[in-house]
């Protein structure tokens, strides 16, 4: 790693391994863009003060106005004129990575809209269903002080499904019922010859976002939930982990 660096902030948890899945995409682009970067850690219940502090724009705000700091953040300090550019909103932090440095683009030619929709659908719906399963088993994981600040409920979206609300069957039935529907749909893809990847022979944001996923599982859960997962659908989440397995470095 060399001086100059893109930091990136992340959650400290108590494996020895990132797994916030939003923070994974980041992640991910700055690894395959080749990218020099270094990672600084931060509890949950320290986001809003260490965000206030670099002049981060909020990632959304509440109805009655309030500011939401959430992570993922980057500070760009590789820019060779001017003050560091810091960024927050994973979205928002991707198009500018994307942008600010073309070179090995994660977005084939004309593809960008339709990896936006496709990232936008993996967060909204295909996700849902993990998250009654994977947010209490993720609040366990976190620091004692984090753990008692915020409730597992108090940092998952107000559209998940109610924790405890599904028994055990049904949340897996669901769970189950997302990767088939998004396994039949990667495997009209022959370019690669084995359906593994979303577009073309080669990973794209696209993949990254579903590993995205994948990781969380294995990080928060492996002997249990990722032991059922990577085995489904013939073992295609297992191989998609695997193709993504060289951009995996933390730093």
């Amino acid at each position: 790693m060399t001086s100059s660096a893109l930091i990136l902030y992340d959650i400290n948890s108590t494996i020895p391994q990132p797994w916030a899945p939003h923070i994974w995409r980041i992640r991910f682009i700055l690894n395959y863009k080749r990218l020099p970067h270094r990672t600084i850690w931060i509890e949950l219940s320290d986001i809003e003060d260490t965000l206030h502090s670099l002049d981060a724009p909020p990632t959304a705000k509440k109805p009655n106005g309030r500011a939401i700091y959430t992570l993922p953040v980057i500070v760009d300090t590789l820019r060779p004129r001017g003050t560091p550019v810091v960024l927050s909103n994973a979205d928002r932090i991707v198009e500018y990575l994307e942008t600010a440095y073309p070179a090995r683009p994660i977005f084939p030619e004309g593809s960008r809209a339709v990896q936006a929709l496709f990232s936008h659908y993996v967060q909204e719906v295909f996700v849902q269903p993990l998250l009654p399963i994977l947010i209490p088993l993720t609040h366990q994981r976190l620091p004692e002080r984090s753990q008692s600040r915020f409730g597992h409920r108090s940092f998952s979206p107000a559209s998940a499904p109610q924790v405890g609300s599904l028994t055990h069957d049904q949340a897996w039935l669901a769970v189950k019922e997302q990767f088939n529907f998004l396994a039949g749909i990667l495997d009209k893809n022959n370019s690669d010859r084995t359906g593994t990847v979303a577009m073309g022979p080669d990973v794209t944001y696209a993949d990254f976002a579903v590993c995205s996923v994948l990781i969380w599982v294995e990080k928060i859960s492996p002997h249990d939930c990722w032991a059922r997962i990577r085995e489904w659908n013939g073992g295609r989440w297992a191989r998609l982990y695997g193709r993504c397995r060289d951009y995996m470095d933390v730093y």
